[in-house]
């Protein structure tokens, strides 16, 4: 038996052995008070991690169903929103505004910059009529890293709702929703929280409860007032039937995050991605953006050398052992992405960047294909 692939990619990430166990036990019924306890243990933990003392919804969907279900509850058709697009989910997010019928403002395009403050308060003050500014935190796709804070300040001072993708970034990166005044974050189960893919988590503030209240867009299965009407009941459940033993993984995987401690966790994402740009440069790899203001501590994006498929250099990486990501949108024939967040521990970005030096050493030809389990001479998994 092989041993596992190590996967540094920025979603779904490694899950730990001890939340693997935790999805594995007997089914819970949704209804029982076996799972309102741990349902209620989930919402309790996630508060620190999105700094907040508002309820934290479990929404049954990925991210981007979540960012979805944001449209349909804060917004009415015709409402114009500015959408900061320098990654492809801020792209996304405006395309799905766009499919309801909200007039979108696309700000801020250049992938090779961080969204600067200035540019969003610029876009309010030329339309008063925006209503909402839609931002990521963390684009996976360059690994920018945007100024929360310094987009809320701006957006608030001009009435506007602040929305934040917070996917690949809430619980690796330090997030104070109440503190930095935003109306909207959601994060997802299959990132920094290191278990399964399927399950989203959102933070609503008083003000976008409000714009609910009067949002004129269909929504049923995406209702956030009949899922904070269910989970803030003395015994919480859901409104449907949820992914049960994900969030029984979740529950573990957060007890996880705050024995190690927040602050220890965010330094430790720190720490790998300055490890991984700093080896990166060492092997003679640029940056896929080098230009960008803050970079991204749960992932890296890396140009590969001129000649180089990146297709090629992730299958060689893959035949040692070590799954990478591949570039995305307009960076998907020039580069490729190393996760860093959740479980992933500086010694994985250790034993990573060795493979990749070794990679880079030899002839970057592509390679005809294997029978599964099968690995050239020299590249068996797990060894660099």
């Amino acid at each position: 038996m092989t041993e596992p692939l190590l996967l540094m990619t920025p979603g779904p990430t490694r899950v730990p052995e001890q939340v693997l166990r935790a999805g594995a036990r007997p089914m819970l019924h949704h209804r029982s008070p076996e799972f309102s306890q741990v349902l209620a243990a989930v919402m309790e933990r996630l508060r620190p991690v999105m700094g907040t003392r508002e309820p934290v919804l479990p929404v049954h969907t990925t991210g981007r169903g979540a960012m979805e279900a944001a449209i349909c509850n804060l917004f009415s058709p015709r409402d114009e929103v500015a959408v900061c697009c320098n990654g492809k989910f801020g792209e996304m997010w405006a395309d799905l505004a766009q499919l309801y019928g909200l007039v979108v403002h696309r700000i801020a395009a250049d992938w090779n910059r961080s969204v600067d403050p200035l540019l969003v308060e610029a876009a309010l003050v030329e339309n008063r009529r925006i209503r909402g500014v839609l931002f990521a935190y963390c684009d996976t796709a360059n690994g920018v890293r945007n100024d929360v804070a310094g987009i809320a300040r701006v957006a608030r001072a001009r009435g506007a709702l602040v929305l934040v993708d917070g996917v690949s970034a809430i619980g690796g990166m330090p997030f104070e929703f109440d503190d930095w005044d935003v109306d909207f974050a959601v994060t997802a189960s299959q990132k920094c929280l290191m278990s399964g893919p399927g399950l989203a988590f959102v933070a609503v503030s008083e003000r976008a409860w409000s714009a609910a209240a009067s949002g004129r867009l269909p929504r049923s299965y995406w209702d956030f007032a009949e899922i904070r009407q269910h989970v803030t009941r003395p015994k919480p459940e859901t409104p449907g039937t949820p992914p049960v033993h994900v969030i029984c993984q979740v529950a573990e995987a957060l007890a996880m995050i705050h024995d190690e401690g927040l602050e220890r966790g965010f330094r430790r994402h720190e720490d790998m991605a300055a490890l991984t740009r700093k080896r990166a440069g060492e092997l003679g790899l640029q940056l896929q953006c080098p230009r960008l203001e803050q970079f991204s501590p749960t992932v890296t994006a890396i140009a590969v050398p001129p000649g180089v498929q990146p297709s090629t250099l992730r299958e060689r990486l893959k035949r040692r052992g070590i799954l990478t990501a591949a570039g995305l949108g307009i960076f998907a024939a020039s580069g490729f992405r190393i996760g860093h967040m959740g479980n992933i521990q500086v010694a994985d970005v250790e034993r990573t960047m060795a493979a990749l030096e070794a990679v880079l050493a030899s002839p970057l030809s592509p390679l005809p294909s294997l029978r599964s389990g099968q690995a050239p001479p020299g590249e068996g998994h797990g060894k660099v």
